[in-house]
């Protein structure tokens, strides 16, 4: 449920017409009574946040105004290497070890004050590199940080980026960068490895030098108001020179006991959980990524509600655990 400061929040940001607050501090609503339990008002508030962020009319602003705001449109020359959606992800539905939800914190409250720190010559952090294994968060990080900040994530599609015509790759990422100015918005540069391998690797050709030059000349004078976030596998493949290019590196890692409970948690909030032992529970999730814990999560609620059940079993959470972990048996094991 809401709480005082956050009913506040709404009321200033409705009364201001601030669309992209008044949803932000919707969604923390939404957010907080799913972990709390409260899992049909959670799932009813965000539709009703969905359906107005589609309907500009009955949003805030567009109360205020009296009229129906534009919601910006890719140009031409960007379709096929750019797609764009507005997600509803909030920082505060990811379980993140503390040190990096820290860092994520801090990289939002430079943006939102991001006018005062101008006045005094500074730059808020926007160029954020992100490394870690799959399924660790490192996509839905690009769409809370687009969802808290109301901004559409605009995703770089490789394989309309990347051409075998000499010249061509590079030129489409002047037209990337070049929109970046044009409108403000999260640029997400997933499996970033593909166009940051090491200048040095014997098996690179010169045209995938000539493309990585052209992304840290780009990079480095970028002044937009846009945030550049770039995601890898693979980091110890990417080229030195990118690390200070970028304003921070953040690493993500398998979950620790901890917070994969945490992940557990989160998940199955919406149904009665007291039969369960967490430690257990994440003890059989050893070794498995967010995404596989919410996987393993997921087919364990639905084999609770198929069976009419409004409690979880311990035996399901821990069989759907271990046949999540049985897909990389020589990995996890």
């Amino acid at each position: 449920m809401a709480t005082a400061d956050q009913l506040k929040a709404l009321i200033r940001s409705h009364a201001a017409g601030d669309d992209n607050r008044f949803y932000s501090v919707a969604m923390q609503v939404a957010a907080r009574a799913a972990q709390q339990g409260h899992g049909r008002y959670a799932r009813d508030l965000k539709a009703l946040v969905d359906r107005s962020r589609d309907n500009p009319d009955s949003s805030p602003a567009g109360i205020q105004a009296g009229r129906t705001k534009q919601a910006p449109t890719l140009p031409a020359e960007l379709a096929g290497i750019l797609s764009m959606r507005h997600p509803g992800t909030l920082l505060q539905e990811m379980v993140l070890d503390g040190e990096l939800a820290e860092r994520l914190a801090q990289a939002m409250s430079e943006q939102r004050q991001r006018h005062r720190l101008e006045e005094f010559g500074l730059k808020p952090m926007r160029k954020l590199l992100l490394i870690g294994p799959p399924g660790t968060g490192k996509t839905m990080t690009a769409a809370a940080l687009a969802g808290e900040l109301g901004l559409p994530l605009f995703t770089i599609q490789l394989d309309g980026l990347i051409s075998r015509f000499l010249g061509e790759t590079a030129a489409k990422l002047r037209l990337v960068f070049e929109g970046m100015s044009q409108q403000r918005g999260v640029y997400f540069f997933d499996e970033f490895d593909a166009l940051g391998t090491e200048r040095g690797d014997r098996q690179d050709v010169g045209e995938i030098r000539r493309v990585l030059n052209s992304f840290l000349q780009f990079l480095e004078q970028d002044s937009s108001d846009s945030l550049v976030l770039a995601a890898t596998n693979h980091g110890a493949l990417l080229d030195r020179a990118l690390f200070r290019r970028f304003d921070s590196v953040l690493f993500y890692a398998i979950p620790a006991a901890e917070i994969a409970a945490k992940v557990i948690k989160a998940r199955l909030g919406f149904l009665d959980c007291s039969a369960l032992d967490w430690q257990e529970a994440a003890a059989h999730g050893s070794g498995l990524s967010h995404a596989e814990l919410v996987l393993a999560c997921e087919q364990a609620a639905k084999q609770t509600v198929l069976a009419n059940r409004a409690m979880v079993r311990q035996r399901d959470l821990e069989e759907a655990l271990e046949r999540m972990r049985s897909r990389y048996p020589q990995e996890l094991a």
